[in-house]
């Protein structure tokens, strides 16, 4: 039985009165640790007033929320965290804007180098992707950082502490390679949103495959 937990990242884009329920079918569904807040192209009052909504729904769940890109709407919606991607600023910034406390986590694709330099600097996860044919990655991205095997993640649950989440295409059918080589964390984003029988059945499916690998 693996210790791997399942941590959601929002669509793009959402509808928040449609999406509130939509997330409180997944949080009820049980063995969600973590939620991102990812609103690529929404304006700050938009991700606030998403953050301020959702913000309460992840405590009841005892769910972290973690807020992409922005550490400084981070520390006004009081999230739990922030993940950066290697385009963001540094972990050092971030963490003199965010404070101590705060999880940091941020994207290293395929690169073990990148990961060791996170790990250095003080991040408090890193995340390895895309693993699978994904929508929510641009293709510019993957040809640029490469894609990733199993093998570095299990070579990263040997070499560190650092937790590590394996994220991009991820299914409940596809995940326990993912599992087996040592994810501590499977990030999911359209398996869940889009599963044709609702997120909460797309979570017990996960937490179904997570706890058989």
């Amino acid at each position: 039985m693996s210790n791997c937990s399942l941590y959601l990242v929002s669509p793009p884009t959402i509808i928040l009165k449609e999406f509130l329920p939509l997330a409180e079918e997944a949080f009820v569904a049980g063995g969600v640790k973590a939620f991102q807040l990812r609103l690529k192209e929404a304006g700050d009052e938009e991700i606030l007033q998403a953050a301020q909504a959702l913000l309460p729904l992840c405590r009841t769940y005892e769910i972290a929320f973690i807020l992409n890109d922005r550490a400084d709407l981070a520390v006004k919606c009081q999230a739990d965290g922030l993940h950066l991607g290697q385009d963001d600023m540094g972990i050092a910034e971030a963490r003199n804007i965010i404070g101590k406390d705060a999880v940091i986590g941020i994207t290293c694709h395929a690169s073990r180098h990148l990961a060791i330099e996170a790990a250095e600097a003080g991040a408090d996860y890193v995340a390895f992707g895309a693993f699978y044919p994904t929508t929510s990655k641009p293709q510019e991205k993957i040809d640029k950082w490469g894609v990733p095997k199993p093998e570095i993640l299990k070579w990263w649950s040997e070499m560190t502490t650092v937790p590590c989440v394996a994220i991009g295409g991820i299914t409940p059918e596809n995940c326990e390679p993912l599992v087996i080589a040592g994810a501590d964390f499977i990030a999911a984003i359209n398996s869940v949103w889009n599963h044709p029988q609702g997120a909460g059945v797309a979570v017990t499916e996960f937490n179904t495959k997570l706890k058989a690998a």
